[in-house]
């Protein structure tokens, strides 16, 4: 009976190493190391170290997501119970064919939506837009004055009255300057009534 114990004892192998990808020599974690034909199995750490115990002349199984499956069969010529393995790993590249998911759920729904799509301006089309003469004359009008402009105004405002201080205020009706931009207006129809309606 002891025969018998010695001898299975003397059968088995602790085979451990480590689980790298043949391209990097990168550690492949969690890989799955099985022996064929039997339920005992183990699995690599975060630095593919494993460890398991097998017969001589079993076969261990390596797979792990993204690398191809290797086998390892222990030698049944060893005469040591111990035996330490690299095991490479070579990925395996797997090109699903393309699929295109739509939110129509027929053909002719989606040719419909697409003869309808409303396909945004680019940068260039914007900009051209946005500096359009009509547009940036009507921004101009409704755009109110900053801080300098302001003060500007008020300062020509305070040196005109200083021109006229304790003094009878000048009639523009005599002033060629004035003349002349008061045509200018007329000419560029700056008087002209707008919205204006006629009453019945």
């Amino acid at each position: 009976m002891n025969e018998e114990i010695n001898a299975q004892n003397e059968n088995l192998v602790e085979l451990s190493g480590v689980v790298l990808a043949s391209d990097s020599l990168q550690p492949v974690f969690y890989c799955n190391i099985g022996v064929i034909g039997t339920a005992r199995g183990t699995s690599s750490d975060i630095n593919g170290f494993f460890s398991i115990v097998m017969r001589k002349g079993e076969t261990a199984k390596f797979s792990a997501i993204g690398y191809k499956d290797v086998q390892f069969t222990v030698p049944d010529t060893l005469t040591d119970n111990k035996y330490s393995l690299i095991q490479l790993m070579t990925n395996d590249t797997v090109n699903l064919p393309e699929t295109v998911i739509y939110p129509w759920p027929k053909p002719h729904e989606f040719k419909s939506a697409f003869l309808k799509l409303d396909i945004p301006d680019d940068d260039v089309a914007r900009a051209k837009k946005n500096l359009e003469e009509e547009k940036l004359r009507a921004i101009a009008y409704t755009m109110k004055g900053d801080a300098g402009e302001n003060y500007s105004w008020a300062a020509r405002q305070r040196v005109n009255n200083y021109w006229t201080y304790n003094q009878p205020k000048h009639i523009n009706l005599l002033n060629p300057f004035a003349w002349a931009e008061f045509i200018k207006a007329w000419k560029r129809g700056d008087f002209k009534r707008k919205n204006y309606k006629v009453k019945n």
